[in-house]
């Protein structure tokens, strides 16, 4: 058994951060999931990746390009196919775990994100197009995001809620989804086949608030510095003790008694963005049962070759805790470094995604015949 297959043992899912044609293809994913692999998520800025640097697309670029597609249908129908390709993959996984896992991720395009109406319907006309059972559908945790979340729970539609940096937001976060739950229900609809993760981002958080420790350091002397690193896995230890809270007692009972799954925290952007940092900061401290770690590749290979086995993200809460009473001694409040990171998430995503529909329309002008 190795790592990976060791993690589940502790009621812990990896998914990889990462999707790209060529891998799909050449059997990689297939390899993965035979190692314990049991889903993939995907997201804008992993999709210009993919699209823009890989030679995998060319020939259905050309296709949709001679066929008259316009470039946002061009990068749907090459996005669509991939999430089609990889819930193929997964299926078995989908099956044998009683839809438990198995699942592949595709976001609604970032610049709906403060559009709760424009993001149910495309979050339902994606669903439709993907066709998958295994298919989540990433919406942000935005306040818009909220009202969609609670709507599209209630439809039945598996949903991924992408972005959430604070506490106070992963709050609400659930809460739409036991509403939606509790709406599906009391029109008399099944619960059982419907799943969702809550993307808690991680390493963005010290990135945010190591730079400002950095800036009092400079002004203030040396002591701000004792929590660089620290903020991030702190963050998301609070949020599993608020995990563990929320589903609990009659009310979450009753959804449970009707079918439902729990909405697991799934902890993303776990790559150390500091090369200071062990490359396993953003892992090694966050296992624990109902949880799902999604890992970029470089991550994934570290922590086959070294990772940690133990349970550890009930561990410490008493000191995260402190870490957050420290840093709102210094002034720096979590709420807002949690408000910062979402606007530049969302705008980093967008970014992504025009910067890829730019790429598409250049590579149509290149294809496309002058008259």
């Amino acid at each position: 058994m190795n790592r990976v297959q060791e993690l589940q043992q502790l009621g812990q899912s990896i998914w990889l951060d990462y999707i790209e044609r060529g891998m799909v293809h050449a059997g990689e994913l297939q390899q993965l999931v035979d190692e314990g692999l049991t889903g993939v998520t995907s997201n804008p800025t992993i999709f210009q990746q993919a699209i823009t640097k890989s030679s995998a697309y060319q020939a259905d670029l050309r296709r949709l390009v001679a066929d008259g597609y316009e470039t946002k249908h061009v990068f749907e129908a090459l996005a669509v196919a991939d999430i089609q390709a990889a819930a193929d993959v997964l299926r078995p996984v989908y099956e044998a775990t009683s839809r438990h896992d198995g699942y592949v991720s595709i976001e609604v395009a970032p610049d709906l994100a403060y559009d709760a109406d424009a993001t149910i319907a495309e979050a339902r006309r994606l669903f439709t197009s993907v066709n998958r059972p295994n298919v989540m559908i990433k919406v942000p945790a935005t306040k818009a995001g909220l009202a969609a979340i609670r709507q599209l729970i209630s439809e039945g539609i598996n949903i991924n809620v992408t972005l959430i940096f604070g506490l106070d937001r992963y709050e609400a976060v659930k809460e739409a989804y036991l509403q939606g739950l509790e709406a599906r229900l009391d029109a008399g609809e099944p619960l059982d086949h419907i799943a969702s993760v809550a993307s808690f981002f991680v390493s963005r958080v010290d990135t945010n608030v190591d730079g400002k420790l950095e800036k009092l350091a400079a002004k203030n002397g040396l002591q701000p510095k004792t929590l660089l690193g620290k903020a991030a896995v702190a963050n998301a230890k609070l949020a599993y003790a608020q995990f563990q809270a929320k589903f609990a007692g009659p009310r979450w009972a009753r959804m449970a008694d009707a079918g439902a799954q729990l909405q697991r925290p799934l902890w993303a952007s776990t790559s150390t963005k500091n090369p200071d940092y062990p490359d396993l900061l953003y892992v090694d401290p966050l296992i624990g049962p109902h949880t799902v770690n999604t890992m970029p590749l470089n991550t994934l290979d570290a922590f086959r070759d070294h990772g940690v086995i133990a349970q550890t993200v009930t561990q410490g809460v008493e000191d995260a805790q402190a870490v957050f009473a420290q840093l709102e001694g210094f002034g720096i409040s979590m709420a807002r470094v949690a408000d910062e990171l979402e606007v530049d998430g969302v705008k980093k995503f967008a970014d992504s995604y025009h910067d890829l529909l730019a790429a598409i329309d250049q590579q149509r002008t290149e294809l496309t015949p002058a008259t």
